[in-house]
């Protein structure tokens, strides 16, 4: 009997004790998957803002090296994001909080990719780039408040699960007290299953370390500290990054607002001392832009973000980051000087134009006119040699006056109001076989074309753009051959154009135009796009070198490009890519 109610009581205890152990087990669990879950948020939100400095880095440099590190950044949010639907899967208020968050992030996505197109058309429409940023950030607070209220929901998760816990084990010490001849083989058993749950332990605290030490790496490389003020107490807490930002060793001072102010430009005091009340007054703290000065003099500037929020405590919090911007200050300084001085060169640019749309043609207008008056009887007198100059005078007057206008035709395809507007290319097509009808119909020229697309363009552009091909085509067309151009239309995948390069994700548009002309020789197929380049002599072909030079800029204008391929005697092959 003994033996029967022992062995009875044995098995309740060891059934208590390892209800009791596999709580703490489970506890332990839920600690590192609110730990897993929260890195992944805090590495989506690292990622967002990483793709966030790509984002400013490729606008002020232009450099397409920030172009990929954006690409990277949102692969790693997108990494994220599988890890945090895994952890989540049995979780519908975080899998909604997920799809929300997604939906955050796709539209931040949205608005960078809006302002990278606006930072590369020309001209700069820096209002448009400046209210999609502001736009962007706003959308990034909310990304950021959604990642904290998610994280704060883990957190609730965990303490419920806690309590519940900690109900279950509360009669445990009650039942080891009374049956004490039992507790060897609980203790034994207890220290058992805590010294593994020590060892889970110990490696969640190795992974804490780790991520802390990664944090201090981080604040290093990326040029910024963290701080925190309890507004209960009045504490204040710097990073070891914000002495070195100062140019002073950690911890060498006490971390008050006046020891800080030490540091701030004189002229900038107000700007911390403002934003002290402010916080203090109605829990805000607007972002700041200061200056300090260095310990050993040297001036840098800083950012100020931060945010007020409440611990588990209950305590007050304002926590922070400072980063050191003086690198971006400085170019962004560089970049508006450079739009200066781009400004002046557009005005003196139009100032050019005028001249060449009015003074320059001017006097030509009137060589030709005088020149026009001269009657065969009045060049009858003049010498055969005379005759001759005349004609070249004649001849020279004229290729000057189609050069200007030619310089008038590029310079407007550079600078005239690029308005985009869905157009059908077989109507632009037979626009301009209208207005080279006497053209075509003097070379007994033949064109034919496939059905063309409609595209988004600008209309009077992409019409120059097969007035120069065509003309271009018949202009260089075999002696005594009528010239046959045939135009072809296709799309193709930029993956096929572009492998492994931001562009391959685009479609494109394929405009290719034959012709059997006298074609050129292959090393040429670049050149022949470079303005002023002629590869004849203007005895063998007229022209100004600049046709070709309006097509590749045209194109450029709507994003695409064009090139070209031709063999002598065999004729040549213009391929125009236009996205769609």
């Amino acid at each position: 009997g003994i033996f029967t109610i022992s062995l009875f009581v044995l098995i309740f205890i060891s059934g208590l004790t390892y209800k009791h152990t596999r709580s703490l087990a489970e506890s332990t669990e839920w600690v590192m998957h609110t730990l897993k879950t929260n890195v992944q948020l805090e590495q989506v939100f690292s990622c967002l803002k990483d793709a966030e400095a790509a984002q400013r880095g490729f606008i002020i440099t232009r450099d397409t090296l920030f172009l990929r590190m954006y690409y990277d950044a949102r692969q790693n949010v997108n990494n994220s994001f599988i890890k945090l639907k895994k952890l989540t899967e049995d979780n519908q208020q975080q899998q909604i909080n997920l799809d929300t968050l997604f939906q955050l992030i796709n539209t931040r996505y949205t608005y960078v990719e809006v302002s990278l197109k606006i930072s590369v058309e020309q001209p700069l429409h820096q209002d448009l780039l400046n209210t999609s940023i502001l736009i962007g950030k706003g959308i990034m607070d909310d990304i950021r408040f959604h990642v904290n209220e998610m994280i704060t929901l883990e957190h609730k998760y965990l303490e419920e699960r806690q309590a519940k816990y900690e109900r279950k084990i509360s009669f445990t010490p009650l039942f080891t007290l009374l049956l004490l001849l039992f507790a060897l083989l609980v203790f034994i058993f207890s220290f058992l299953k805590i010294n593994k749950d020590l060892y889970v332990l110990k490696q969640t605290n190795a992974r804490l370390s780790i991520m802390t030490e990664a944090m201090v790496h981080a604040e290093k490389i990326g040029a910024f500290s963290s701080w925190k003020w309890n507004l209960n107490t009045g504490k204040l807490t710097y990073s070891d990054n914000q002495y070195r930002l100062l140019g002073v060793e950690p911890q060498s001072f006490e971390p008050t607002v006046e020891n800080f102010l030490a540091f701030v430009h004189p002229k900038d005091h107000h700007i911390v001392t403002q934003g002290e009340k402010q916080v203090l007054m109605d829990d805000t703290y607007p972002a700041a832009f200061f200056r300090v000065i260095r310990k050993n003099g040297e001036m840098r500037y800083f950012k100020s973000l931060s945010k007020v929020i409440t611990d588990a405590g209950g305590q007050k919090l304002l926590i922070g980051i400072n980063t050191d911007v003086t690198e971006q200050h400085l170019t962004m300084i560089d970049l508006e000087e450079r739009n200066v001085e781009l400004e002046q060169s557009n005005k003196e640019l139009a100032s050019f134009n005028h001249a060449a749309s009015h003074d320059l043609q001017e006097p030509l207008r009137i060589v030709q006119t005088y020149i026009s008056r001269f009657t065969d009887k009045e060049t009858a007198g003049m010498s055969a040699k005379g005759k001759e100059y005349f004609a070249k005078i004649k001849i020279a007057v004229t290729r000057m006056r189609d050069l200007i206008d030619a310089l008038l035709v590029f310079s407007r395809t550079n600078r005239t109001d690029k308005k985009v507007e869905e157009t059908d290319l077989n109507t632009l097509l037979e626009n301009t076989k209208q207005d080279l009808a006497h053209l075509i119909d003097q070379s007994n020229a033949t064109i034919t074309s496939v059905e063309l697309a409609t595209l988004h363009v600008i209309p009077f552009q992409m019409q120059q753009l097969f007035t120069n091909l065509i003309s271009n085509s018949i202009k260089y067309s075999k002696k005594n051959v009528p010239p046959i151009i045939h135009i072809e239309c296709d799309r193709v995948e930029g993956t096929d154009l572009f492998p492994s390069q931001p562009e391959s994700k685009k479609r494109f548009c394929k405009i290719v135009l034959f012709d059997n002309g006298i074609g050129f020789e292959p090393q040429y197929a670049k050149t022949i796009f470079t303005l002023f380049q002629r590869l004849h002599h203007d005895e063998e072909y007229e022209g100004t070198g600049i046709g070709l030079s309006i097509c590749k800029k045209i194109a450029e204008n709507h994003g695409g490009f064009i090139m070209a391929e031709g063999e002598p005697g065999l004729g040549s092959t213009f391929s125009v890519f236009l996205p769609f």
